[in-house]
């Protein structure tokens, strides 16, 4: 009864209530040689964000706690979310730990230069979802992030209820190509995953159907549908901030009709031929924002960012 108690608890979702767990994605190296370790997050809500700021609750264990890292966490997983240059001087066995304190609970990432943390991009590819697990191509492997270009000043400032436009300039070598919706929306499928449900024994006439539902799982990663798309969203504010034309998820919401790329039946939407992309901020409340802008191909993010004063 207990054990059967405990694997209800955890199957169990949640839509407000639950902490944040910073996760530890890996480290990469740079093309001049420097090494970054990589961070994200899980966010136990479907529907809470919650915001934490840069301290004690949010920090790291370097003299500078604020190490670019978010204090408004959006809802569920959310990877690859920002970067940390590695120390000078750190050695295999030493650890950048980010400390998050959220609901009262305490969670910490643990980040290390072991080798088999290391990750390159067919490893964001896959682990976001546009791969199947152990499966890239010629194609996939020569992909670069699409270029985001915030026109104008990256300090604005704004006043509560007003709106402000953004533009941003998105370029792309249009790879992976736009792909339809479900498995055959990602960049490459694992045909091997993909099992026939029907098979003929040997010595015997009658073919045998097999219970989907005995089958393994056709991929090991979340799944997503690739196209080249631009996201706004809140990266660091005090107040609920409003975005027009709504902004596709950056985060795995993988709810039928939502407007996110896990989504089953989820389309990318047409990016105008000039790649220039508007959208209109509304603030709720005063105080000092980090937006972020995150073009996405599917496979591959680059990112941009503007700091917002809201005054009243």
């Amino acid at each position: 009864m207990c054990c059967a108690a405990s694997l209800s608890a955890q199957s169990l979702s949640y839509s407000r209530g639950q902490n944040v767990s910073p996760a530890y994605e890996g480290w990469e190296e740079g093309a001049d040689g420097t090494r970054y370790f990589v961070f994200g997050y899980m966010n136990r809500n479907w529907e809470e964000e919650i915001d934490v700021p840069v301290g004690p609750d949010n920090g790291f264990n370097i003299d500078d706690v604020d190490q670019g890292q978010p204090t408004h966490f959006l809802p569920r997983r959310n990877r690859f979310v920002f970067r940390v240059p590695v120390p000078k001087g750190f050695g295999e066995k030493d650890e950048l730990i980010w400390t998050l304190k959220t609901q009262g609970k305490v969670e910490r990432a643990y980040a290390s230069l072991r080798l088999d943390y290391q990750i390159d991009d067919v490893v964001r590819a896959s682990e976001t979802g546009a791969l199947g697990a152990g499966t890239s191509s010629p194609e996939i492997r020569a992909n670069k992030p699409p270029k985001v270009e915030v026109q104008g000043r990256k300090a604005l400032d704004a006043k509560v209820g007003q709106p402000i436009t953004l533009t941003t300039i998105v370029t792309d070598d249009g790879v992976p190509k736009r792909r339809g919706t479900g498995l055959a929306g990602a960049a490459v499928s694992n045909p091997g995953s993909r099992r026939d449900v029907t098979s003929t024994p040997p010595d015997s006439q009658a073919p045998v159907r097999a219970n989907r539902a005995m089958l393994p799982p056709a991929r090991v990663t979340v799944g997503k549908n690739v196209g080249l798309h631009l996201t706004w969203f809140v990266y660091r504010g005090p107040g609920a901030v409003h975005f027009s034309p709504e902004q596709v998820m950056s985060w795995e919401d993988t709810r039928a009709g939502a407007n996110s790329p896990w989504a089953p039946i989820w389309v990318p939407p047409t990016m105008p031929a000039d790649g220039k992309v508007e959208v209109q901020v509304t603030f709720s409340e005063p105080g000092v924002y980090v937006l972020r802008s995150r073009a996405d191909d599917g496979a591959l993010t680059g990112d941009g960012q503007v700091t917002v004063t809201v005054t009243r």
